[in-house]
């Protein structure tokens, strides 16, 4: 018999509705297990019981990833959930110390759960992205303001940094190059609130240098005594000196010579004195003489009870007697011209028979009296060394 195919679908139908419908798959995720088992119940808490799970007070339940409500109905299939179990963790703050238990995934979510107060550039350790983990310490740090001198103004900041230069470049203030502040970067915050950043750079320059040539004096016997004559001009060198200047906020603090180099060494000059005697014929005052040299000399006079001193005396070095005639050189040119014939204008003929221990500083002569006929002097006089020439010569006088 042949059956109708309309019919046969029909009954076909018809015996597919009349099977009952399959309850949807739940799976639970908890801790390392998972459950799987199908069930009309779409309250998760009743899920829960229902795998014979227990859920406590702390831990979450979490559906594709994200938390849900325990006493709201899954509307998505297959239904996937996962149990989220609370750990343990210690706060440390400012206000005190605090242990709870919390089934956050991170730092972060644990203090939104608190709704803890963070304010701008609060330090929180570890930060508040790190995932939780069971028995881990949160501190939390909170911000101060500072002030902060920089760039000729001041300028607030708020930080929770260890360090000087940690608070600085959380304020996009960095230290560049030579740069400091005050504290040193290194140094704790401040407890006054104050920090000053240095801005420091320098530069080098390039400076050119004279070097003054020395003078050397010889002797010229063909330079009349008593003269000089530049045989040979000096020259002053050049040299070239790196330099580096330091700056702190725009003011120049140092300047450091960091290498000098010689460009043009100096030349010495050199002058001759002269050592020719010239013997030499004249009237000085009326008078006839024969010299051989003729020096300027500041002229002062003395006699036995006008020594400068509390006592009378007439003896010279010499052993002469101190009268008009004898007259004192300082210490060193006596003991070299003692008995030298002079002729002074204005005194007369002497010799040399005594030495003037405060006669010094200039080319100095002191004259020779007697009590009786003193005469005061306190001048310049032109002083002519009579013949003979002796055999050694002081060349120098002063």
């Amino acid at each position: 018999m042949k059956l109708n195919h309309g019919l046969v679908m029909a009954f076909a139908f018809f015996l597919f509705a009349c099977q009952p419908a399959s309850s949807p798959t739940v799976t639970i995720v908890s801790d390392e297990n998972i459950i799987t088992f199908q069930s009309n119940e779409r309250i998760p808490s009743a899920l829960i019981a229902e795998a014979r799970l227990t859920l406590n007070s702390n831990d979450s339940i979490l559906s594709n990833g994200f938390p849900i409500l325990l006493d709201r109905p899954i509307e998505t299939d297959p239904i996937i959930l996962q149990m989220r179990r609370a750990v343990t963790i210690k706060i440390t703050m400012p206000e005190g110390e605090q242990q709870i238990q919390s089934s956050a995934f991170s730092v972060g979510d644990v203090l939104a759960e608190m709704a803890y107060p963070l304010q701008t550039n609060d330090t929180v350790i570890p930060s508040p992205n790190s995932p939780l983990e069971d028995g881990m310490t949160i501190r939390i740090m909170n911000s101060r303001v500072f002030t902060v001198n920089v760039d000729g103004r001041s300028m607030q900041i708020r930080s929770s940094a260890r360090t000087v230069g940690e608070a600085l470049a959380e304020a996009g203030i960095p230290l560049l190059g030579l740069d400091y502040s005050l504290p040193s970067e290194d140094e704790a915050l401040p407890s006054d609130g104050q920090i000053k950043v240095v801005r420091v750079s320098e530069s080098v320059v390039l400076a050119q240098k004279p070097i003054p040539f020395e003078s050397e004096l010889v002797a010229a016997t063909d330079v009349p005594l008593d003269q000089t004559q530049i045989l040979s001009p000096g020259e002053n060198g050049l040299s070239v000196q790196r330099i580096r200047i330091r700056y702190e906020d725009g003011r120049e603090i140092s300047r450091t010579t960091e290498d000098e180099t010689l460009v043009r060494p100096p030349k010495t000059r050199t002058l001759g004195y002269g050592t020719k005697v010239e013997v030499t014929a004249a009237t000085v005052n009326g008078v006839q003489i024969e010299y051989w040299r003729a020096v300027q000399m500041y002229a002062t006079s003395y006699s036995p009870c006008r020594l400068g001193t509390s006592t009378c005396g007439s003896t010279t070095a010499s052993g002469k007697q101190l009268q008009k005639g004898v007259v004192a050189l300082p210490t060193n040119l006596y003991q070299n011209m003692k008995g030298q014939p002079l002729y002074i204008p204005g005194y007369g003929f002497a010799t040399v028979e005594d030495a003037c221990g405060g006669c010094v500083g200039q080319t100095w002569i002191d004259l020779g009296y007697s009590d009786n006929d003193y005469k005061a002097w306190h001048s310049w006089v032109t002083v002519y060394f009579l013949t003979p020439v002796p055999q050694n010569i002081i060349y120098f006088l002063e």
